[in-house]
């Protein structure tokens, strides 16, 4: 399995930007999909979460709650993240990753697509 991230770049300050994330291999064990970001000096956390099948159940959190959106498209075994109103405290380098059925741990990376927030 393979998470190819991108759509990262240079916003300023309540722009835009949306990444996406490509799985490639065996997505059919896939029990979440989720994005986290690491800025300069701080430890990896999660930001969103969906479920990969069924409900679609989503995590959000509150740093990010109401500006971030995170949506899937199985046929293209892709997630997106739709990035609103972005602020300066957002540049970090985003990760996708992927959880599998019966995991608590998260089992696949992509490389990371940074972000820039320019104030």
């Amino acid at each position: 399995v393979q998470l190819q991230a991108s759509g990262g770049g240079l916003v300023q300050a309540g722009g835009s930007l949306r990444l996406s994330c490509r799985a490639s291999g065996r997505t059919y064990n896939f029990n979440r999909m989720g994005w986290f970001r690491q800025a300069p000096g701080k430890e990896r956390d999660v930001i969103a979460a969906i479920d990969w099948s069924g409900d679609s159940n989503t995590y959000y959190a509150d740093s990010v709650k109401g500006r971030f959106t995170i949506s899937k498209d199985n046929a293209k075994n892709t997630v997106y993240l739709q990035m609103d109103t972005l602020k300066p405290e957002d540049t970090a380098l985003y990760y996708c990753a992927a959880r599998l059925i019966t995991r608590s741990s998260w089992d696949y990376w992509g490389q990371g697509t940074q972000v820039t927030v320019s104030s």
